[in-house]
């Protein structure tokens, strides 16, 4: 047993979260301590185990099937590497490609990533997430897998599931204002972000990444043009300052990596207020260390 995360998740405020053991190796066994849940580690601060439970995780069983997919998709990935670099290497003029990269990454990335990270929220997280609040244990709640194919057993958690698709082509979307809330604040039970408030977000951004991954012209006239937009702006005092920048931006990489890494940095503020300012895990906020 390497973890007390169902432990945890029966009583999550004041069992401390472990899933690291230091092997009795010259004494460095003193380094454990009883965290609660009848196991012996170190205290994890890493936040994982807010992110399990807010992703509808509640058997170690899952996390096994959760780390065997990561592991085959970081060999596909690193195959893919070595593909795309050492057998079908793309031309220098495709990384050039700007235009389609930004719908690309726009739509497919961001669009359909928040997409199905909603989905997987609506479907999965926010049904489990709510008999865990509810008080009900873990080993109790119904697999993943039995509310994506029960639609009876997700209507009596969230009653508009009942009423199927028909609400969205009616435009009455506000039948599904059971499970996609506007309510702001904190859930007062687990000090987080409400998780029908952020799947709520997912949904209107994927929306929103996937009308702008239609923006830009790429093999027919219509869209924007970057170089375009670029060159047409004229400051009263720089006059046609912007001249000759789309062509720095796409061939140089020390500027490439300038506005990356200022871009980064810029992010990290954000993320840094963000993290603590508006919890987006279930108990995240009240373990102090994580």
């Amino acid at each position: 047993k390497f973890s007390n995360y169902v432990a945890w998740l029966s009583d999550p405020t004041t069992i401390k979260p472990s899933a690291q053991v230091v092997w009795p190796i010259v004494g460095q066994e003193i380094l454990n301590s009883d965290v609660g849940g009848g196991f012996q580690g170190i205290q994890v601060t890493s936040g994982w185990f807010q992110l399990w439970r807010a992703s509808g995780i509640t058997t170690e069983l899952e996390l096994y099937a959760t780390a065997i997919g990561g592991l085959f998709m970081a060999a596909l990935m690193v195959f893919a590497g070595w593909f795309h670099y050492h057998k079908k290497a793309p031309k220098l003029e495709w990384f050039q490609n700007v235009e389609s990269m930004m719908n690309h990454h726009l739509s497919g990335l961001l669009g359909l990533g928040c997409l199905s990270w909603a989905g997987h929220q609506i479907h999965i997280s926010l049904p489990i997430n709510k008999l865990l609040d509810s008080g009900v244990s873990p080993q109790e709640i119904p697999l993943p897998h039995e509310f994506l194919v029960n639609r009876d057993l997700m209507s009596q958690l969230y009653p508009s599931f009942n009423k199927g698709i028909l609400p969205f082509f009616t435009l009455n979307w506000n039948e599904y204002s059971d499970f996609l809330t506007f309510k702001g604040g904190l859930n007062p039970l687990t000090g987080g972000l409400w998780l029908t408030d952020t799947a709520h977000h997912h949904l209107a951004l994927a929306v929103l990444f996937i009308v702008a991954g239609h923006m830009y012209r790429t093999n027919w006239g219509i869209g924007h043009s970057m170089k375009e937009i670029l060159e047409a702006h004229k400051g009263p005092f720089t006059g046609q300052g912007h001249k000759g920048l789309y062509e720095i931006l796409t061939s140089s990489w020390h500027a490439q990596l300038a506005i990356n890494l200022a871009m980064i940095g810029s992010l990290s503020i954000i993320v840094a207020h963000h993290m603590y300012a508006m919890p987006p895990y279930p108990y995240i906020a009240t373990d102090y260390p994580t």
